[in-house]
């Protein structure tokens, strides 16, 4: 047998896998890393987080990435180069974060690379007659991960979910449920990244059927570029200092909420391809807010963000019966000006973070496809919600093996 494969026939036998979670999302501030000690797998799935470090992208790294990101027209001789240049420079980062820790590549079983999304296009979104489906495109090779880190790498996670008659996102509901799932309380995860969605949990009983997931709108990713098109030198708007100084223009909040977006049936998805810059100027120019201050700005948009969420969970639970428990992750709960306006379209709900729940906010998502990757070698396809909101009940993550 092939080493490789008797490697991982040998992992998937014991009762437990350490694992290297690797996220970047839209906001590509950087690689989130989190080092997981993965037990068993199914609703049974323990985690222990044994370290996290989120390595920031340089200057460099960004102007790379946004280079190709959302864009419908790039250089394909660049894509292809980026391609291979993410993949050697995550498993760097990797490497890295293993001196730090003091560890060897050897005492690690698996990584789950997610890769750097470039562009999502649900067919809700593209519309193009001439391709009848949804994609969607993640850059850093898992091949160049697995060779530059001596470690058995799964990656490319999200083809499969659009393989199989998803969008590709979001794919949280997954790791959502083996790890966050309460027998005494229905849940809402609510992630506020470059773009929020959440996770519906009901209360657990090994049954999935009802569970479901969903984006909700723009989260983090128009106020993060706001701040960046304003503000050279600054990446986001730290603490929403400068969106808690402005105040709410109605007019322009109106015209962004005009798309149909905020009233397309769940579940669905969506990206910084839909919600960038000139979503946000054709708003102000309709709105005759151009010259609207960056403080007046920022509000507006952090009162959009939390309306985005507020109408999904109104279409999920239109009787009015959604979970009062909100547990929250991502950049955007450590914004108090989107916190404040999410708690005043929510009223009566408990706001807390993932943190409480033995799963830190911020390595979340890495923490998640930590799990995928657990399930592809150890477990079994899960089915999670139904109809419509049904997740496909597949195994994800392609494998590349170091040599």
């Amino acid at each position: 047998m092939n080493l490789s494969l008797a490697r991982l026939y040998h992992l998937a036998a014991q009762p437990s896998r350490r694992v290297i979670g690797l996220m970047s999302g839209t906001s590509l501030d950087g690689l989130d890393v989190a080092l997981c000690r993965l037990t068993g797998h199914g609703p049974g799935t323990q985690l222990e987080m044994e370290q996290f470090r989120t390595v920031p992208y340089d200057a460099d790294a960004r102007g790379r990435i946004r280079t190709v990101f959302a864009r419908e027209q790039v250089s394909l001789e660049y894509l292809t180069l980026l391609n291979a240049w993410l993949g050697k420079l995550h498993a760097a980062a990797v490497l890295d974060c293993l001196r730090d820790w003091q560890m060897e590549a050897a005492d690690v079983d698996l990584i789950a690379s997610h890769g750097q999304t470039v562009y999502h296009a649900p067919q809700h979104q593209h519309r193009r007659p001439d391709f009848n489906l949804n994609a969607t495109l993640q850059l850093g090779d898992g091949d160049h991960v697995a060779v530059g880190t001596g470690i058995i790498t799964l990656s490319d996670f999200r083809q499969k979910h659009v393989a199989a008659g998803g969008e590709g996102a979001p794919l949280a509901a997954y790791g959502d449920f083996l790890l966050l799932s309460s027998p005494d309380e229905e849940r809402l995860l609510l992630n506020l990244g470059g773009i929020a969605n959440f996770t519906f949990l009901p209360r657990s009983s090994g049954d999935a059927s009802t569970a479901f997931s969903t984006d909700t709108g723009p989260g983090n990713t128009l106020l993060d570029a706001t701040v960046r098109a304003h503000c050279p030198g600054l990446q986001y708007d730290e603490d929403g200092r400068l969106a808690a100084a402005g105040h709410l223009h109605e007019g322009l909040l109106a015209a962004l909420l005009g798309h149909p977006f905020f009233a397309a049936p769940l579940p669905k998805t969506t990206g910084p391809e839909l919600f960038g810059p000139a979503y946000l100027a054709e708003a102000q120019q309709r709105s005759g807010t151009s010259g609207l201050s960056l403080e007046d700005t920022l509000a507006t948009l952090a009162e959009l963000s939390a309306v985005g969420v507020a109408r999904a969970v109104q279409l999920a639970f239109p009787t009015g019966a959604a979970p009062t428990a909100v547990y929250t992750s991502g950049g955007g709960a450590h914004n108090p000006a989107l916190m404040v306006a999410l708690a005043r379209h929510l009223p009566g709900v408990h706001f807390a973070t993932t943190d409480t729940l033995g799963v830190p906010g911020d390595a979340k998502e890495a923490i998640l496809f930590a799990v995928l990757a657990n399930e592809a070698v150890a477990g079994q396809p899960l089915s999670i919600g139904a109809g419509r909101q049904r997740v496909p009940a597949v195994t994800m993550g392609k494998i590349s093996f170091p040599g």
